[in-house]
């Protein structure tokens, strides 16, 4: 290596050293601690113990762990997929040419950017089962059924019932998904209109047209919407956090987050946090993997450039 180069290469050292000093001191270094703790009994205030596979050992008997795995994986099955549809629904209205479209791109977008901790204070509020808006909206839907079938059908207790609190955060998930919706408005901008137009000669209805042309076209941003969102949505905590007060009606909204965070800085269970962490991290690893291999196969891409 001739001079020149090493004094390239030092230059260039020196000016990635900050990302390379954080990323060893603050991301390295801790995912190696916490694979070492997952093996011990470590509770901060102890010099931690070496104890091998117990920590696994007990995750495997403690109730409550499968419990927040049970919680994760409805919440993940159900807002997932919903928020993909409602997104993708949003891009095709506001890809069209009406009144006012920037205006409502606008609306649309902003509950995506108002700060999740901001927005899961608005929605306990809207989910009060006695003054929220949702429900004083619901109610006189509920009066017109209970008049014409005889019913006692009551608006429900949403945060307050163990029955209702999931899907009320699965609720609440939708209202965030400007920002998908955007990535879907991008990607139709990407999509020939010449395909629209011959299938319009073709006699191809609207349903025909989405199913067979926008869908296929626009399969890479659905891939990858759907991959962050899984790994989003099985990370789920600030919600449960803050508007069940961890957990509450009972444990049906004890996320797999959501309990880590309390082995870890309530119960001071370092080292049983740790291993869950390896589980959740091994749990992600392989859903990604299947839906790698699973969903790839449909994902269509194309080097055109569109209209």
């Amino acid at each position: 290596m001739t001079r020149r180069r090493r004094q390239e290469l030092f230059v260039g050292l020196f000016f990635v050293s900050p990302y390379l000093v954080g990323f060893l001191g603050l991301t390295l270094l801790p995912l190696l601690a916490s694979f070492f703790f997952s093996f011990t009994d470590y509770d901060i205030f102890n010099a931690p113990r070496w104890i091998g596979l117990d920590n696994f050992r007990k995750l495997a008997q403690d109730r409550l762990f499968w419990t927040s795995l049970w919680n994760t994986a409805f919440f993940t099955v159900f807002s997932v997929p919903v928020g993909m549809t409602v997104a993708f629904f949003l891009a095709l209205l506001l890809n069209r040419r009406i009144v006012a479209r920037p205006l409502f791109r606008t609306i649309f977008f902003l509950p995506s950017i108002v700060p999740i901790v901001a927005a899961s204070v608005l929605w306990v509020w809207i989910f009060n089962s006695q003054y929220g808006y949702l429900n004083w909206a619901l109610q006189p839907v509920c009066d017109a059924l209970n008049h014409a079938l005889g019913a006692h059908l009551a608006p429900p207790n949403w945060l307050q019932s163990p029955k209702w609190a999931k899907p009320a955060l699965v609720t609440m998930s939708v209202w965030g998904v400007g920002g998908t919706m955007v990535l879907y408005l991008a990607a139709l901008q990407d999509v020939p209109g010449t395909l629209y137009e011959v299938a319009d000669l073709d006699g191809a209805n609207g349903v025909q047209k989405v199913w067979h042309i926008t869908l296929p076209m626009v399969s890479p941003i659905l891939f990858f919407t759907l991959v962050m969102g899984l790994i989003g949505a099985l990370q789920v905590f600030t919600q449960a956090f803050i508007m069940t007060k961890g957990g509450q009606p009972g444990v049906s909204t004890l996320f797999y987050c959501l309990y880590l965070f309390q082995n870890a800085f309530e119960y001071f269970r370092l080292g049983y946090a740790s291993a869950m962490a390896w589980i959740l991290f091994a749990i992600i690893g392989v859903i990604t993997a299947c839906v790698f291999k699973v969903t790839g196969r449909y994902v269509y891409y194309d080097g055109g450039t569109g209209e």
